[in-house]
């Protein structure tokens, strides 16, 4: 478990070194944290929580619209944008980034990284 663990905060410190992306953590779809790697203001048990809730009520909303399964939500305030992607069944990737970060590169490396989350918790 421990080499788990050691890898999972692997990909959030390479995630980390993405330009613009200031927090990363890894939670259950329940919203239980498995790892992060966040800033010291923020509470990452409560990071993974809310962040579990969104997408699951995005999910949620395109399903009773028939219109697929939701991918990602990604919420811009005027100081910060909080991504979460599904990365497999059983977990989820939730960033925080600057505003003004690449949004397209950010998610690249999302997908990527959640890819890897999926592969190693399987």
């Amino acid at each position: 478990m421990v080499v788990l663990t050691e890898r999972l905060e692997e990909v959030l410190l390479d995630l980390k070194r993405v330009d613009g992306i200031e927090s990363a953590a890894i939670a259950t779809r329940d919203g239980l944290l498995i790892a992060a790697n966040t800033f010291p203001r923020t509470h990452p048990e409560t990071f993974a929580a809310m962040s579990a809730t969104m997408l699951s009520a995005a999910e949620t909303a395109t399903n009773e619209l028939n219109r697929g399964f939701a991918k990602r939500v990604i919420v811009e305030s005027e100081d910060c944008r909080l991504i979460v992607i599904g990365s497999g069944p059983k977990s989820l990737l939730v960033v925080l980034t600057a505003a003004n970060s690449s949004l397209g590169l950010i998610l690249i490396e999302l997908k990527n990284g959640a890819r890897k989350i999926d592969e190693m918790l399987k």
